[in-house]
């Protein structure tokens, strides 16, 4: 019988017989292709969240109909960025870099695209590339904003909105080398602020999840001085505004994350700015727990913080071993020893939310299989959540902050980010675990119901210790009334 290698060559020539092959279909180079076409599963539930709404970045979406109208706004971006700098060498150059590297940037995307020729597929990028590049550096600097301030693109703000949201879709990337090659061939150095992804940064810094404290200002005004920053420039105010002291400090903490790896593209870079470095993946495995919702794990004895100054993934339960037996005794707000504490960094729900984070879960499910933070963070709020009072549970306790119509509403849309998400690995195995050894202890519950209708509050708990001294004293005193009618008969006392 022969083998499989054998017979695989003869399977292609019978084919090629039966339909017009003209050559064996190219391998797709899975280590090189970072940009991908969402899959049906996912782009089913909600098309409009993984579509550009109001422009196209690549190939993908090229030459739709609906998109073209953005084509004339790129070109007159490209003639702002040449007018400002007029260096034809310099732009000779780049031109001729994304010819050679044409191939390279082909083979960073699923699809093939091999009706785009050659030179189309550069003219896309570099026009893109420009576009891009421009409008990163008018938004990064208040003196363009101003000559530009009556650009369609920075006077309605809707309609900047609208590209930012679409610039940071999985199917709308170009490479991030593309841009930085641009960055340091053609923007002069008196037109830079270190590195080009630090100004990608500056651009989608709406989308970082992270919380700040007052002490995490504070923190950013001090390290700050150790960060590099742009001079200011003659006659104006010698001191760097704060906001741009804390952009610089927060993008130093970012870029502690990028030691291995830098991002791939504005997709990849939005999602490392929820991760954190003590993330760790274990295998789910069949024994792994089940999360019980908000509720359950309040009628546990469960209390819910908010957390500042985390990463929106650091999710951590604390509490005493020995003291936390006594959940009733945690409505005091100083004893918070007395308490089984579920940190959970707040999260922001708005309109933007949805399509930055299924993008995220696409890109994972796509390329970063082997580690869904992303999809493992949604998977635990999914469990939190099932009904709309879990939601006003959550909200109350300031975990959940939202502009969305109802409570309802936001139960509806955590639990239809999962959807067809797949993964076998997850980051809070350990932490479901500790949550379900809590859950399944009758203690825990007994002492949790004592709280809710007795020590609900600091009110309800003196009415309580009242109730109980008071209770306590009668007794007391029929015991003594008791004993003394007793002993006046002869007879021996209550108590023995």
């Amino acid at each position: 019988m022969a083998s499989c290698e054998s017979s695989s060559p003869n399977i292609y020539q019978m084919l090629s017989h039966i339909i017009d092959i003209n050559k064996e279909p190219e391998v797709l180079n899975t280590s090189k292709c970072n940009i991908y076409r969402v899959p049906c599963s996912l782009r089913n539930v909600n098309v409009e969240a993984y579509t550009p709404q109001l422009i196209s970045i690549g190939p993908l979406h090229y030459g739709h109909e609906n998109l073209n109208p953005m084509q004339h706004q790129k070109l007159r971006y490209f003639g702002y960025f040449w007018d400002r700098f007029k260096n034809e060498e310099a732009m000779k150059v780049y031109k001729e870099y994304l010819e050679a590297e044409e191939q390279a940037i082909r083979h960073c995307y699923a699809d093939r695209f091999q009706l785009i020729s050659k030179d189309e597929f550069v003219e896309i990028i570099l026009l893109d590339s420009v576009f891009i590049m421009e409008l990163f550096l008018i938004m990064n600097n208040p003196e363009l904003r101003r000559h530009h301030k009556d650009d369609i693109l920075l006077k309605q703000t809707w309609l900047n909105k609208s590209v930012q949201r679409d610039l940071l879709l999985l199917e709308n990337q170009i490479p991030l080398f593309i841009l930085d090659k641009l960055y340091t061939t053609v923007v002069p150095d008196s037109e830079r602020r270190g590195k080009f992804i630090e100004l990608a940064y500056d651009y989608f810094r709406c989308f970082h999840p992270y919380q700040k404290s007052k002490s995490y200002h504070d923190e950013a005004e001090k390290s700050s001085g150790d960060y590099k920053l742009p001079k200011p420039k003659r006659g104006k105010d010698s001191s760097v505004p704060s906001s741009q002291k804390e952009s610089s400090y927060r993008f130093a903490l970012e870029e502690k994350k990028w030691k291995i790896t830098e991002p791939m593209h504005f997709t990849d870079m939005i999602r490392y700015f929820y991760l954190y470095e003590n993330l760790t993946l274990r295998q789910k495995g069949s024994s792994c727990c089940v999360l019980r919702t908000a509720t359950k794990l309040r009628e546990a004895g469960v209390s819910f913080e908010k957390t500042f100054d985390k990463n929106l993934l650091d999710i951590k339960f604390k509490k005493n071993p020995i003291l936390s037996k006594f959940l009733c005794l945690g409505c005091i707000s100083k004893f918070i020893c007395f308490k089984a504490r579920l940190q959970i960094p707040q999260l922001k729900i708005d309109n933007t939310t949805e399509c930055v984070i299924r993008n995220l879960i696409a890109l994972e499910q796509c390329h970063y299989a082997d580690h869904p933070y992303i999809c493992n963070y949604v998977s635990f709020i999914d469990s939190l959540i099932h009904t709309k009072e879990d939601v006003e549970l959550l909200v109350e306790k300031e975990v959940i902050v939202h502009d969305l119509g109802s409570d309802k509403e936001v139960a509806t849309l955590v639990n239809s980010l999962c959807k067809h998400v797949v993964t076998d690995k997850t980051c809070y195995k350990d932490l479901i675990n500790d949550l379900d050894r809590h859950y399944q202890k009758v203690w825990n519950h007994t002492m949790a119901s004592l709280r809710l209708v007795y020590f609900r509050d600091p009110w309800r708990a003196s009415s309580t210790v009242v109730g109980i001294v008071v209770l306590v004293f009668a007794i007391f005193n029929f015991c003594r009334v008791y004993n003394s009618v007793i002993l006046h008969h002869g007879s021996p006392p209550f108590w023995f």
